[in-house]
């Protein structure tokens, strides 16, 4: 998104898909489905217009991008009426009101909501000084971003470090890389360690798996994935470094210290923590009775507080630390609408997976058992993490949870390398696409708000699969088979 928007311009409306403190993303209830829709008696059509969303995000910027840049609210709100104008002419309007309802209420607007947070509360947060962006300065952000986001989530971590970054780059010719591998390590994998890192993690922590499971169990992939894409940056990095040999003039001006300004900010990100953690472990049993859908009081008061959050940011930061961060409201608008339009249309596709051998992706639920019905790590570590590249990554996991037979404490012991694949698919493979996880979509919304160049929805895939499926293979032969 090119245009700029004012400072504080009043646009907090509409929102999207998921990804959260990175990991935080969402308290989202239990999953994207309506709860009356049965998938069993659907058929692969009603995955069109879902294909036809995403098809209009990778090639609308190609083929007609001033129209892209002016309409692409109403193309996500088109391909949502596809859905459920058939869905309630089909199924009724009940069904379609009452998956409208759950996706709206129980999934999208704390979404929403947390991203809203975290972007606000981050962009209050600026890092004083000029930073020169090279191979070495570069990786070494990367890697504290990389550490940063199963403490802070991916969304945190991803809004502190991303403005820095741009600025420590602005007088350098090559720079889409720096921020392609931004989205793999900062977006994605980073937040593998902890359910406070990715929104599939908090969804295995609501649903019984150990806080500290994924920390014990995940390490060594992640430790793994890490170092690799750092080496592989470093050196591509310096490639490009060497190459530019005459830098832009830098239009940031040098200063005598490195600082941060609006570092209140700090506690309410602290905050923002807390109020996730609390949500998935106080459990007053009462629920708010709304538009038909049950909301748990926690969520209610989580999101109520983290609109508390934010707005308090909005109170406690100079505007000059704004208008210095250079934030803007542009790229939460961009995700907000454009995820509205990924959630409503795959309410009739996460359906469908979920009813398992009995819906018309009946070969995804074989796909990933061996021949004597036992799960295979490796086939779930591929299936969970192929379809969240394109699916919101929480729901896409608590299908194959699922799947694997939905108790934590058997797949902590006796399956815990299949948890371990579902966990690691869902998390890592969410740097596929610039949809596979929320923050992928901001970053890139943010870079190019700066005016720097993105690669188009399927140039950013070249990147993700010369450089990420390899190393997905050896995670996979290495720990999965």
């Amino acid at each position: 998104m090119h245009a700029r928007h004012p400072v504080f311009a009043p646009k907090w409306r509409d929102a999207t898909r998921r990804s959260g403190l990175g990991a935080l993303l969402l308290v989202v209830s239990p999953c994207v489905l309506a709860a009356d829709v049965d998938g069993s008696r659907l058929s692969a059509v009603w995955a069109l217009p879902f294909v036809g969303m995403l098809l209009s995000i990778a090639l609308a910027p190609l083929l007609v991008l001033r129209f892209w840049h002016r309409h692409y609210g109403k193309v996500a709100l088109g391909w949502a009426m596809a859905t459920l104008v058939p869905m309630a002419l089909i199924l009724g309007p009940g069904v379609a009101w009452s998956g409208l309802a759950h996706t709206l209420l129980a999934e999208y607007l704390p979404f929403i909501i947390l991203l809203l947070s975290l972007y606000t509360i981050s962009g209050g947060i600026y890092v004083r000084g000029n930073l020169h962006g090279g191979p070495l300065l570069n990786t070494t952000v990367l890697a504290v971003g990389g550490l940063l986001a199963s403490v802070m989530g991916t969304t945190g971590a991803s809004m502190l470090l991303i403005r820095p970054l741009l600025r420590a780059n602005d007088n350098r010719r090559h720079v889409a890389h720096v921020f392609i591998f931004f989205i793999f390590i900062v977006g994605n994998v980073g937040g593998s360690l902890t359910p406070l890192g990715d929104p599939p993690l908090f969804l295995g922590f609501l649903n019984g798996v150990a806080f500290s499971w994924t920390a014990t169990h995940l390490y060594p992939h992640t430790l793994f994935m890490l170092v690799a894409l750092l080496v592989i940056f470093f050196f591509l990095d310096l490639y490009w470094y060497r190459r530019e040999r005459v830098l832009k003039p830098d239009p940031t001006p040098d200063t005598p210290t490195v600082g941060l300004d609006g570092a209140r900010n700090f506690w309410l990100l602290a905050a923002v923590v807390g109020l996730v953690l609390m949500s998935g472990s106080w459990k007053p049993g009462v629920n708010l009775h709304l538009a038909g859908v049950d909301l748990p009081l926690q969520n209610v008061v989580r999101d109520v507080l983290l609109l508390m959050a934010a707005w308090a940011s909005m109170v406690i930061t100079p505007t000059r630390v704004r208008q210095a961060n250079q934030f803007n409201w542009g790229p939460i608008e961009e995700v907000a609408k454009l995820f509205i339009g990924i959630f409503v249309t795959m309410m009739p596709v996460l359906a469908m997976l979920k009813s398992g051998v009995d819906g018309p992706f009946a070969l995804v639920a074989r796909a990933v058992s061996t021949a004597d019905g036992q799960p295979a790590p490796w086939a779930y570590f591929w299936a969970s993490g192929i379809l969240s590249s394109f699916l919101d990554n929480a729901p896409t996991y608590l299908v194959f949870f699922s799947l694997a037979g939905g108790d934590a404490q058997q797949l902590m012991g006796p399956l815990a390398a299949t948890l371990a694949a579902i966990s690691a698919g869902s998390v890592f493979m969410g740097a596929n696409s610039y949809i596979g996880n929320a923050p992928n979509f901001m970053i890139k919304a943010i870079v190019e708000d700066r005016g720097v160049a993105m690669p188009s929805f399927f140039g950013y895939m070249k990147w993700s699969v010369g450089i990420l499926i390899p190393l997905f293979v050896l995670v996979t032969l290495v720990w999965f088979v």
